[in-house]
């Protein structure tokens, strides 16, 4: 029976959030990632291993009303000068799914793209999803072309996907990751009392929107009446801060100093990332409504209770 959501790369971040929240409402989950995971609630199926080849898909579609991409194996900088990396961890396992989705085009596909790798430099308006993308990094550059790709099969086979284009996303479970997730890799730093590294001179722009926030968002797009095509859709706070902001902010939480090291800006960092998400409140009724404040708050204390 198809009767389960499939979520690829459950066992990250965002994957367990959403595994969990769908299966404390009942819905029944496959969770798939790439190496053993607990999924931190009962009621969930997991599936680990590699998935790049069609048929490795297909028992599992077989069994999935929908299907969510949030499986992704690189960072800006871990791709840097290596797009051929991009390549193998990230395209041909979404090239797969699509080619076995072919034979399920009326199953919708959420898929979890980026925001702030792919809206370049900016003045003072927010990008919204009409706005041009520039992806500075081979990261980025990926995300565009899988989304690409999506449009095709939706226009080929006449399906149905969402993609979420989400700001920085933060929140208790996000643990340190070398080059991902500067809120994780600052708390850590506070907690060893260690000086955190600052690629630029802290005036980057950048937009953090809260898990639980962006879960409702993913919960919203998946309760919705399937539209036939490929819409992207922003998730963000709407909201940009600067680097130097942000740092101010984490030591007002911790009420500690964030000890810091300055070094010169990379070329795949922007600016300035201003997004909008007025088309997530028109389409879903969805509105951010956690501060950074609070967000950050809760946060440091799972921080703290994880030790970190």
């Amino acid at each position: 029976m198809r009767d389960r959501i499939l979520i690829l790369g459950a066992g990250g971040f965002v994957g367990r959030h959403l595994a969990r929240a769908l299966a404390q409402r009942g819905e029944r989950v496959i969770a798939a990632g790439r190496s053993a995971f607990d999924p931190a609630a009962a009621g969930i199926e997991t599936q680990v291993g590699e998935l790049r080849a069609p048929q490795d898909f297909l028992p599992l579609l077989a069994r999935s009303r929908a299907v969510v991409h949030l499986a992704s194996a690189s960072t800006p900088g871990s791709t840097a000068a290596q797009p051929l990396l991009e390549l193998e961890q990230n395209l041909r396992p979404t090239l797969a799914l699509l080619q076995a989705l072919q034979e399920h085009p009326a199953t919708p596909l959420l898929y979890v793209s980026s925001g702030g790798t792919l809206y370049g430099a900016q003045d003072d308006r927010r990008a919204d999803e009409s706005a041009p993308v520039s992806p500075r990094s081979y990261h980025g550059a990926g995300k565009i072309a899988a989304e690409s790709f999506i449009a095709a099969w939706c226009s080929q086979f006449r399906a149905a996907a969402t993609i979420l284009r989400p700001s920085n996303l933060y929140g208790p479970g996000q643990t340190e990751r070398a080059g991902f997730g500067v809120i994780p890799t600052a708390f850590g730093k506070i907690l060893r009392g260690e000086a955190l590294h600052v690629w630029g001179d802290g005036s980057a722009m950048r937009d953090y929107l809260y898990i639980d926030d962006f879960i409702r968002l993913c919960i919203a797009v998946l309760d919705a009446e399937p539209s036939r095509g490929s819409r992207v859709v922003n998730a963000c706070s709407g909201a940009s801060v600067s680097l130097e902001a942000l740092f101010a902010e984490i030591e007002r939480v911790t009420g500690r100093r964030l000890q810091r090291t300055y070094d010169a800006s990379r070329a795949v960092d922007a600016p300035r990332v201003n997004m909008d998400a007025s088309l997530a409140r028109e389409i879903y009724g969805w509105m951010p409504d956690t501060s950074l404040h609070e967000g950050l708050r809760r946060t440091w204390e799972w921080f703290g209770t994880t030790r970190h």
